[in-house]
C-alpha cells in the first residue's frame, strides 16, 4: 500500500520521531524505511527539521535512493554557507594590532553560558528505545513438558531483556504453544540473539516466531 505525506505537520511528528530512533523500524533500514522515504514529497530541510533530514541522507546513501530536489537545495545552500563562513575567516588578521580592545567582561559571559549549555546536555537523560514483543514458542510434539519449556524460556537472562506474562494456546492436534510477552531495550537485546537462545532448548523447542512488536 502506497501513501504520501503532505504535510507540515507530518514532517514536524517524524521529525520529532528520528531525535529517538535511527529507523522506522528495528536496528536497520527496511522495507518500512523506504515505503516513509517514498512517501515524502520532497526532502525535509535540515534547518526546520534536523532529525528528519538525518535519517533522509542516511536512507538515501545506504540504500542508493535518490535524493528529492527540496534537500539537494538545501545542502547546496548550506554549502554555499560553508564556503563563506571559510571565507570570513580568511579575512581574519590573526596578527592585528595589539590595540585592539577585547571585551573581557563579554568573554566571561560567553564562556559561562558556554560552560551552562554544556553541563545541561552532559545532565539531560539519554532515551532509551524499548520494545515490547509477543513470541510464539511451538513445542515439538503433545508429549512435551510445556511447564518445563515455559520455565526454561523464562530462565534465559540478557542485559536488556524483561520477561513478562504468558499463556499457553492451543494450535491443534492436543498440542499447545506458549505465548510469552517480554521488554527488550533495543540497543542491548537482538532478535536474532534473542530466538538463537530460545530455539537451543532444542529438547522442548521446534521453533519460534514474533507474533506483535511495539516500539515504547
Amino acid at each position: 500500500m502506497s501513501f504520501t505525506l503532505e504535510t507540515k505537520l507530518a514532517f514536524k511528528v517524524l521529525d520529532g520521531y528520528f531525535e529517538n530512533y535511527s529507523y522506522v523500524k528495528g536496528n536497520e533500514a527496511s522495507a518500512a524505511d523506504k515505503e516513509v522515504f517514498e512517501a515524502l514529497p520532497e526532502g525535509p530541510s535540515p534547518s526546520a527539521f534536523p532529525h528528519l533530514a538525518r535519517w533522509y541522507n542516511h536512507i538515501a546513501i545506504v540504500k542508493g535512493y535518490t535524493i528529492k530536489a527540496a534537500v539537494e537545495g538545501s545542502v547546496a545552500a548550506h554549502a554555499k554557507e560553508v564556503v563563506a563562513a571559510e571565507e570570513d575567516e580568511d579575512d581574519i588578521d590573526l596578527f592585528g594590532s595589539d590595540d585592539e580592545e577585547v571585551d573581557e567582561e563579554a568573554e566571561k559571559v560567553k564562556a559561562q553560558r558556554l560552560a551552562e549549555y554544556q553541563a545541561k546536555k552532559a545532565n539531560k537523560p539519554k532515551t532509551i528505545a524499548k520494545t515490547t514483543i509477543t513470541l510464539d514458542v511451538k513445542p515439538w510434539d503433545d508429549e512435551t513438558d510445556m511447564e518445563a519449556l515455559t520455565k526454561a524460556v523464562k530462565e534465559i537472562a540478557m542485559d536488556g531483556l524483561l520477561w513478562g506474562g504468558s499463556q499457553l494456546v492451543a494450535i491443534g492436534f492436543g498440542i499447545k504453544k506458549l505465548q510469552i510477552n517480554c521488554v527488550v531495550e533495543d540497543e542491548k537485546v537482538s532478535m536474532d540473539d534473542l530466538s538463537d537462545k530460545i530455539t537451543d532448548l532444542e529438547d522442548f523447542v521446534q521453533s519460534v516466531d514474533v507474533a506483535a512488536m511495539q516500539k515504547i
